[in-house]
């Protein structure tokens, strides 16, 4: 054969071969977008499934996938399949936490982390720097200014020149009848995220009208104390006169809350007792502490699950048919993977076709939307300050019923 024809011959051989690779490989075209090609973005997550304590947030891994598989049902977005690997578990340890960012982001090659819920973000750094867009719960100061990380209600722990949310110092107010003559006991772990967490809520509950009578991040952030007779001393004579306060308020996990709440009722106390964390149906299941819990209100930054609003009825039934059709107890992990992954999901489709970090980051920048379960979303507005709505919910006779319905507050600055 005439050698321009092996050559002619040759090229149509090679473009044949690479026509059936890419026909084989169900057409999806290489890209150089980390994560991202023709017809899939690849999304994973970072949860503490397990801790020391026993508290696990696992179901944060069901609301993701619960709100990923709707969105592929649908036509995925702007016609890519979500390829959602699942939740690492950091066990709540900061070594774990930045191994599981580097596993996602050096072998896993994914676009983006959503969810990423734990009380440690040592990988909030290596993410940002690596240009990752990262979903999650914003009560960590990391999700606070770093240009690529989001909280999926805004930034909860904000810096000096920021805002703070006041849902839970009104929403208490409304409970008590005002806030003001009333005192409020606050109590935290002993870490960074429990004495950043008193400082803000000392000067929310002070604009609100409280005395705040005690604000100490006093227990031992690694080891639950098995006797709680010193925390509980201190605060039910912290009040005005020696006298107990008006509302004790714990910045802590469910253990922790069963243990002090236990031990203030043996007491005699007979204010408000007040949490983050305990809505949780799955709670319930055993008598102490479910006695333990009685009467506590709950603040949440979301739609309560008993409300009937058309983005509620959807939640449910996303969840029920990621949980295989079951009805299962809701809780607020599974809020949190669910509306982290809209977050995500709602920026995305805003980036367009040709999806790129910039791409993103640019519809990002510009993004908002109303009326969703966490009330009205903006960006860059999540990344300094909450989008400043919630509700409290109270748990009385074994059902959690709405004490202060959902709402959005005027946030005050943050100093």
């Amino acid at each position: 054969m005439p050698r321009p024809l092996r050559v002619i011959a040759a090229t149509f051989a090679l473009l044949l071969v690479t026509a059936c690779n890419s026909a084989s490989s169900g057409g999806t075209a290489p890209s150089s977008v980390r994560g991202v090609t023709a017809d899939s973005i690849r999304v994973g997550g970072i949860v503490s499934m397990t801790t020391a304590s026993g508290y696990s947030k696992k179901d944060t891994d069901l609301g993701a996938r619960a709100r990923y598989d709707r969105a592929n049902a649908e036509g995925g977005i702007n016609g890519r399949r979500i390829e959602y690997l699942g939740a690492e578990d950091d066990g709540q340890d900061p070594a774990r936490n930045l191994a599981a960012a580097r596993r996602l982001v050096q072998q896993d090659k994914v676009f983006a982390v959503s969810p990423m819920s734990s009380v440690t973000f040592a990988g909030a750094g290596f993410l940002d720097a690596q240009k990752v867009p990262t979903v999650g719960w914003g009560t960590l100061p990391s999700f606070c200014g770093p240009a690529h990380l989001y909280g999926f209600n805004g930034c909860l722990v904000p810096t000096p020149g920021g805002t703070l949310n006041q849902t839970w110092p009104e929403g208490l107010a409304a409970v008590l009848g005002g806030a003001r003559g009333k005192s409020v006991a606050l109590i935290a772990g002993d870490n960074d995220a429990g004495k950043f967490g008193i400082r803000t809520f000392t000067q929310g509950f002070k604009a609100a009208g409280f005395q705040v009578a005690y604000a100490k991040a006093a227990v031992p952030a690694t080891s639950m104390p098995s006797d709680w007779s010193a925390y509980t001393k201190e605060i039910l004579r912290s009040g005005p006169g020696g006298r107990a306060p008006d509302a004790v308020v714990s910045v802590m996990q469910t253990p922790y809350n069963i243990g002090l709440f236990t031990a203030l009722k043996r007491s005699g106390y007979k204010g408000v007792i007040s949490d983050p964390t305990d809505y949780d149906p799955g709670l319930l299941a055993k008598d102490a502490t479910k006695q333990a819990l009685d009467g506590v209100y709950v603040l949440l930054q979301f739609q309560p699950f008993e409300s009937d609003s058309p983005a509620m009825r959807q939640f449910k039934a996303d969840i029920r048919k990621a949980a295989g059709g079951k009805d299962v107890p809701l809780n607020m992990h599974m809020m949190t993977g669910y509306m982290s992954a809209d977050l995500f999901l709602s920026i995305a489709a805003k980036a367009g076709k040709d999806l790129t970090v910039e791409s993103f980051q640019k519809a990002a920048a510009g993004y908002s939307d109303t009326g969703t379960l966490v009330g009205d979303r903006a960006e860059p507005k999540g990344q300094k300050e909450s989008f400043g709505c919630g509700a409290l919910v109270r748990l009385k006779n074994g059902r959690y019923e709405v004490a202060v319905p959902f709402r959005c507050y005027p946030p005050i600055p943050f100093g």
